[in-house]
């Protein structure tokens, strides 16, 4: 996800991961991945989902849409953060709120510095494809195609290979569980331990949270905020679900092994609905 893997950034000062309860709009405290009632016609449209909105007008910037959508029967509410425009600020949690019937998807964001997004579509084994409209603002009148993936739960054991900069490799697992509900600002918080291998780095616990620091996931981008003794592992990535991997980049700080690389990290456990 490249909007939003280049928006949340790392502050080793603040030791906090910064920059696309419940699974609505902010204030919301309710919701699951579990399926929705009969008023949406077995639907489910409740979950971590990504959006991508590809504009009409050439040179216009693509944009990123990444959080939670909860149901209760035909009714949908969300908490969203916007990537790729000047116009949003990425940061900020927008709510949506919206309808489904018989696979038809309705959904109206709050207003934003005078902004109010419009998705509709429709939805298919898991995916979303349709149309998107904004009203007022710096981006009236903006509108095109979009389209959209419920994102699965992640499995609950990790296998990564960490890469430092300087090109020294070593082994880490990861016992997970990632919450079915999400907070008020569209995560899904995920706990859990690591082990590291043949690494100056202690085996430790994950740091439970939600955006801007923590560990969570939001859309296909993955945070992980990571003990390791007397320093921290901050770790960004992004989800390929084709391959079964989360790809990306980790800084550890504030300890005696302090450095910077890649990592990957395969899910042992397949993605599942």
């Amino acid at each position: 996800m490249k909007h939003l893997a280049k928006t949340v950034w790392l502050v080793p000062a603040l030791v906090l991961l910064c920059g696309c309860g419940g699974t609505g709009a902010p204030g919301s405290t309710s919701g699951s991945n579990s399926g929705p009632s009969s008023g949406s016609q077995g639907v489910n449209v409740m979950g971590n989902w990504q959006f991508s909105l590809t504009p009409v007008v050439p040179g216009t910037p693509a944009l990123t849409i990444a959080g939670s959508i909860s149901q209760s029967g035909g009714s949908l509410s969300g908490a969203v953060h916007i990537d790729g425009s000047n116009c949003f600020d990425f940061p900020t949690t927008v709510g949506l709120t919206g309808t489904v019937g018989s696979g038809n998807v309705s959904l109206t964001s709050t207003s934003f510095r005078d902004q109010v997004l419009t998705l509709t579509g429709t939805i298919t084994n898991n995916t979303f494809t349709g149309t998107f409209a904004i009203d007022g603002g710096c981006a009236d009148g903006e509108h095109g195609s979009i389209a959209g993936t419920n994102v699965p739960t992640i499995g609950n054991i990790l296998n990564g290979t960490f890469t430092t900069s300087g090109g020294d490799a070593f082994d880490v697992s990861a016992e997970i569980a990632q919450s079915s509900n999400a907070s008020v600002d569209g995560t899904f918080p995920i706990t859990g331990t690591a082990t590291f291998q043949k690494s100056c780095l202690n085996s430790g616990p994950l740091m439970s949270g939600t955006f801007p620091s923590g560990s969570y996931i939001l859309g296909k981008s993955v945070a992980l905020l990571i003990h390791v003794g007397s320093g921290t592992l901050a770790y960004l990535g992004t989800e390929d679900l084709s391959k079964g991997q989360i790809s990306g980049t980790y800084t550890v700080f504030g300890g005696t092994c302090d450095q910077t690389g890649s990592a990957v990290w395969v899910v042992s456990s397949p993605w599942d609905y």
